[in-house]
């Protein structure tokens, strides 16, 4: 069975190398790619744009203006244009996979509407060895995560929008829900200026941009004496593209609902 996949976000760094992972998948066919209105890009063959050959699909300025029938938008854009692209692909009858981060709340309240009438996989974070640190996260957090201080390290390129990632601000979550906590709370993000000692319930983020990095996290659980850390270092985009086109092909039989890469490789 071909999946028709179409691609949000088609001339920027993701969806490039989402078009350059799905052409070498047998069961996968690009048949929309979508760009902002202002976009040089539009008109161009998003094959073209990605290096990777003549595609035949050229790159229009919404989802509503694909010639083609799709099965799966795969969405890596801006928040502010997420909201639109999930009214269009409702309204299409379209599934879609949202990796886009930075969202605020009406665009999450957005997404559970939306999953009540089509199938949605929504993830901070694509890629398969990210989601197995979410279920070590979970672990660690309830052996120690209450006697732990537990500071989040990340880092990635200087062009990335939002701060602190959407990925670190999962692994917070989880260790907030496992600890009892809410991270709307307790959450403390830099420590400038600050004189007081550490609050024990609190979970400290810090941030870098710098460079090409593609994606560093780490999370340290510090007790006196000893101290765990959970890594994990990206080297190449691949690693999201390959879990947003994985997540695409799973949402194959799914109607409707939310999903997040926890459903997709089955670690629930």
């Amino acid at each position: 069975m071909t999946i028709k996949i179409g691609i949000c976000g088609a001339a920027g760094r993701m969806g490039k190398t989402i078009l350059e992972v799905c052409k070498n998948i047998k069961d996968v066919k690009i048949c929309a790619a979508i760009e902002h209105p202002d976009s040089p890009y539009i008109g161009h063959d998003a094959g073209e744009v990605a290096g990777i050959g003549n595609l035949g699909v050229q790159i229009t300025d919404s989802i509503s203006s694909s010639s083609n029938k799709v099965d799966v938008f795969i969405d890596f854009t801006l928040a502010d244009s997420v909201i639109q692209n999930i009214n269009e692909c409702e309204s299409l009858g379209c599934s879609m996979v949202i990796g886009t981060t930075g969202l605020n709340d009406e665009a999450k309240a957005r997404i559970q509407s939306a999953a009540k009438n089509i199938s949605i996989v929504f993830a901070p974070n694509m890629s398969i060895g990210v989601n197995l640190c979410f279920r070590l996260l979970e672990v660690a957090a309830s052996t120690i995560g209450k006697d732990a201080d537990v500071e989040i390290v990340e880092a990635h390129h200087r062009d990335k929008k939002d701060a602190p990632s959407g990925t670190a601000i999962r692994m917070g979550e989880i260790i907030a829900s496992t600890t009892d906590r809410d991270l709307k709370d307790c959450a403390i993000y830099g420590r400038e200026g600050t004189s007081e000692s550490r609050d024990k319930n609190s979970i400290g983020f810090e941030t870098i941009r710098a460079g090409d990095i593609i994606g560093d996290h780490t999370v340290i659980f510090a007790t006196t004496g000893e101290r765990i850390e959970i890594s994990h270092k990206a080297t190449s985009r691949k690693n999201f593209a390959n879990g947003a086109v994985r997540a695409a092909l799973w949402l194959a039989d799914k109607d409707k609902g939310l999903f997040d890469m926890q459903d997709v490789i089955s670690l629930k």
